[in-house]
């Protein structure tokens, strides 16, 4: 038992600059409108997590306890891809499946960056958890990190989701270095006719679960779990749970993702060189996941007749639906009557496939 204002006592400089960490994440939630979802529950975790003898956690702590049950064994992250699933229309996807093509493309950045890091002197467990920020996909980054780095989970988790909701100032000026406006400004044809037939898109999730599980079946539950939460959207049927994926799964499961990743942000942990590292490579991963998008189409237009706009490459990543909206409002500053929202959006959804095969394909291959 710890007397009354024992913290105060206690409380060290690093432990002090951590709840101004948590502090500055709950500010950029609420004053800014950062990805509050995730950066609030962060914010205060970290609160919690640093005040001196807090009973949050510890081995019999609240925090400590949700931990074990829902990121130790990686049920949190799994679980949100089923409300995810439910949130997302693939119908811009399977109006123009060439989309997938970037999907893939966009995830450069994960292995330029587990590149980079092994070269850093991380290990390579290390450098693939930190290589999976450029996947741009929060519960990605989290699973793999729960397995490969879990010391590294708090940084990685708040570099992940801040650059996600950073995606509408991070793309823009890696768009103009790499294109013209000329480029900027290639139309896109819509496929037009009429919509996919219901039936698609209700065969979709289920060949993409059986194919990416015969390719790697690490990726059976990441990417099951996803199509089976847009399996519940497009079947007609169940609206209700539909709805409860989309709304009550995911906001709860977010809510204590949230706070028990802050709580394990702790002082001595997180508050080293290496963790600013990370912080650098992620913004990295998100850059070259951006330029890699843009210069796949770029090379694809040097065969095809009619040309793509090399834009819609850097909305490949999974940021959905942040990037296709900043790739069409870019669009549109360069000429009003180009509106490339539907390919830019099939490009998203594609990356939110590849965000989450590339994460089983790392898990897979790392040993």
């Amino acid at each position: 038992m710890y007397g009354l204002f024992a913290g105060i006592s206690a409380v060290t400089w690093r432990q002090f600059v951590m709840i101004a960490v948590g502090g500055l994440l709950i500010y950029l939630a609420i004053a800014r409108d950062y990805e509050p979802v995730l950066l609030l529950p962060i914010g205060f975790g970290a609160i919690l997590g640093n005040i001196p003898f807090s009973s949050a956690v510890g081995p019999s702590g609240p925090l400590t306890i949700l931990y074990r049950a829902g990121i130790a064994n990686e049920l949190f992250p799994v679980l949100i891809f089923i409300g995810i699933g439910a949130m997302i229309d693939f119908e811009p996807l399977l109006e123009n499946p060439a989309m997938i093509l970037f999907g893939g493309a966009a995830q450069f950045g994960i292995f330029a960056t587990a590149v980079l890091a092994a070269m850093l002197g991380f290990s390579l467990k290390e450098a693939a958890a930190i290589g999976i920020i450029g996947s741009a996909d929060g519960p990605t980054t989290i699973l793999v990190a729960a397995r490969f780095a879990p010391r590294l989970l708090g940084p990685l988790s708040v570099a992940a989701y801040s650059y996600m909701s950073l995606v509408p100032v991070i793309q823009p000026p890696v768009i103009r270095l790499l294109t013209t406006r000329s480029e900027r400004c290639i139309r896109m044809p819509h496929p037009g006719g009429a919509k996919t037939p219901k039936i698609v898109k209700i065969l979709f999730p289920i060949a993409v679960t059986l194919l990416a599980g015969a390719i790697a079946p690490m990726s059976a539950a990441l990417v099951g779990l996803l199509m089976f939460g847009n399996l519940l959207r497009e079947s007609g049927v169940v609206e209700r749970l539909s709805r409860s994926a989309q709304n009550e799964l995911a906001n709860v499961v977010t809510l204590f993702l949230g706070i028990t990743i802050g709580a394990s942000m702790e002082a001595n942990t997180f508050l080293s060189p290496r963790t600013l590292l990370i912080l650098a490579m992620g913004l990295g991963a998100f850059v070259f996941d951006t330029a890699g998008g843009i210069l796949f189409a770029k090379f694809l237009n040097l065969f095809l007749r009619h040309k793509i706009n090399p834009m819609i490459g850097a909305a490949g990543i999974s940021a959905f639906p942040m990037s296709g909206r900043v790739v069409a409002k870019m669009a549109l500053r360069e000429d009003v009557t180009n509106h490339i929202i539907m390919p830019a959006m099939g490009a998203n959804v594609a990356g939110q496939i590849g965000s989450v095969i590339a994460g089983a394909l790392v898990l897979s291959l790392v040993k």
